[in-house]
């Protein structure tokens, strides 16, 4: 997938009375989490516009509006 480097490190936990609570990331895992959220988002907007009927106007319509 692309030029990512292979992620070394570790998350680190942060436990609270036993239970994990929070979790440090390296900032390259952080950018690349949030990288693919951003993708799953995109991709559930396209299927979204996909299955709705989309409503065209001509262009000259459009340009009409406009002025």
């Amino acid at each position: 997938m692309g030029n990512h480097k292979s992620i070394l490190k570790e998350p680190e936990y942060i436990i609270n009375k036993g239970k994990p609570t929070k979790v440090i990331l390296d900032i390259e895992q952080y950018q690349e989490l949030l990288e693919r959220i951003e993708d799953t988002e995109d991709l559930a907007e396209l299927e979204a516009i996909r299955k709705s009927k989309p409503v065209f106007r001509p262009i000259e319509e459009v340009l009409k509006g406009k002025k």
